[in-house]
């Protein structure tokens, strides 16, 4: 067993890092203006003064601290100080207003909230309808000496209260140990990509969402750098990469078919990145992700509720580009594959995945009920839709909630929009199903087109038609000038289900405007 086999909190991977690498820089904040670093010695000694500062402010052991913080070292710093002392972090989405900010802050019962100064006034507002959280900005911070004692480390202690980006519903708080943060850093060290102290990650996701805080506690094992950038910015995101000479980096959702729509330069292979990995590559792009960068790009899957799950494999790679397949379970993970009944299928057909482990949450906070549910006969149940070959690897599906009924028929959103995105005029598309009298539900897109571009909906439709079976092709179709998001770069598909249906659309069958 290594020494780092024997940590399973962030403070000890904190204290370690300032040990081994003390001057080494851990992390580079391009967010505007001059790029800011510190060393690991300056991380771990910057974070214990802060743990002085929450310490003097009452935050005890148990408590919740929300920070409502842009991309810069006051969120990671002040989560590793919260870390420190025993209590829990609480990101707060930089988009909420006073609904959804609101809801995080009464259902988490954050005792402090640490903001930009541009959130105070909003924050402060709403504080007395959550519980009279104490409203501060980091520089409203108080001097704080290094705590001189922080309560024994232990895996199981709660670390963050994280949301769930919500794409339906209230957001529901994951309760995450320092287990699920060591145990996701430590996989990705030992397994593929084996990130090492001589590595550059890069990072271009909000610190509100899950991605650049693994990130951090990854590079907190590693001894590797990381690279902050302010957001994802679609035109200057690989100059950045060069410019600091990353060698890996993660990205999801929409990002890699925006990265592909950027105009080629003869310096798109001009880089030292040696693997990408991604979570729901388009599949009719995956070649051409590789092709254009001139380096492999591998499938990834997880959750906020279970870190890293499924890893495509070096061996795997070569067989299984553009074919839809997520990968293989890391170890630690048991992965299966349940029908309607709970019960797991036989290989090669299609059912809900189901996932179990060490270092998943702990449950959803103050939601017994939810956490019952989700965990029931002792698998997490994803609501992801997924078949697995007979070598065990698992090919994605779609979403159980992301599935339209139409006429008996079972209708993958998922395989609609990616039909949509290999037009050429279309930047973004999200498929949804809309209520039939007839049919039970109907297909309705709406679309981003692609910049200067004008495509009429029965252009795309016949376009859809080409593609996919008859009945995929969607009725309704609405051109919008973007679509909502989630922090993880997902559609908002609950925003667009509680909108009127067939407001604005064109109905491709009655051929007209609605």
């Amino acid at each position: 067993m290594s020494a780092l086999d024997r940590i399973d909190d962030l403070t000890r991977l904190t204290v370690r890092a300032a040990e081994l690498w003390p001057d080494r820089t851990a992390w580079v904040f391009d967010t505007g203006g001059t790029p800011r670093s510190l060393t690991f010695a300056e991380v771990n000694a910057r974070s214990d003064e802060l743990a002085g500062a929450l310490a003097g402010l009452g935050v005890a052991p148990g408590d919740r601290v929300a920070l409502m913080l842009r991309n810069g070292p006051d969120f990671p710093l002040l989560w590793l100080a919260t870390a420190k002392l025993g209590a829990a972090m609480v990101p707060v989405n930089i988009n909420y207003r006073e609904l959804d900010g609101a809801h995080v802050l009464s259902d988490s019962g954050a005792r402090v909230v640490i903001c930009e100064p541009e959130f105070a006034d909003m924050l402060r507002r709403i504080a007395p309808d959550a519980g009279d959280a104490r409203v501060l900005t980091a520089a409203e911070l108080p001097a704080g000496k290094p705590t001189p004692e922080f309560p024994t480390p232990a895996g199981e202690r709660p670390v963050n209260i994280q949301y769930t980006s919500g794409t339906t519903g209230a957001p529901k708080g994951c309760v995450l140990p320092h287990r699920y943060w060591t145990t996701l850093a430590r996989g990705m060290i030992t397994e593929h990509p084996t990130i090492g102290s001589d590595d550059v990650m890069l990072t271009a996701q909000p610190f509100h969402y899950i991605d650049p805080q693994w990130h951090v506690a990854l590079g907190l094992a590693a001894g590797a750098r990381l690279v902050v950038l302010d957001r994802f910015h679609p035109s200057t995101f690989w100059a950045k990469v060069r410019e600091h000479d990353v060698t890996w980096f993660y990205c999801l959702g929409m990002m890699p078919t925006l990265l592909l729509r950027q105009p080629p330069s003869p310096e798109d292979k001009k880089h030292r990145v040696r693997a990408v990995h991604a979570s729901a590559i388009p599949r009719e792009l995956h070649a051409e992700l590789e092709q254009r960068w001139g380096v492999p790009w591998f499938e990834a899957f997880g959750m906020t509720e279970t870190g890293a799950d499924i890893r495509m494999r070096p061996e795997d790679h070569d067989e299984l580009v553009g074919s839809g397949c997520i990968g293989s379970p890391v170890p630690g993970r048991d992965v299966v594959i349940l029908g309607d009944d709970d019960q797991p299928l036989p290989r090669g057909e299609t059912g809900e995945l189901a996932i179990r482990g060490v270092g998943l949450m702990l449950g959803y906070y103050h939601r017994p009920e939810d956490t019952a549910r989700a965990f029931r006969n002792g698998w997490f149940h994803t609501g992801d839709l997924a078949r697995m070959d007979d070598r065990g690897r698992i090919f994605y599906v779609g979403r159980t909630k992301d599935m339209i009924r139409r006429s008996g028929e079972n209708i993958s959103a998922d395989e609609v929009e990616r039909a949509l995105l290999q037009h050429p005029d279309v930047r973004l598309a999200a498929v949804i199903g809309v209520p039939d009298d007839i049919r039970g539900e109907e297909v309705k897109a709406l679309v981003v087109p692609a910049d200067g571009a004008d495509p009429s909906p029965d252009e795309l439709a016949e376009h859809c038609a080409r593609k996919l079976a008859y009945f995929k092709v969607p009725r309704y179709w609405k051109v919008v000038d973007d679509l909502p998001m989630t922090a993880s770069e997902r559609v908002a598909k609950g925003q667009l289900r509680s909108a009127e249906p067939l407001a604005g659309v064109y109905d491709r069958v009655a051929r007209s405007w609605l």
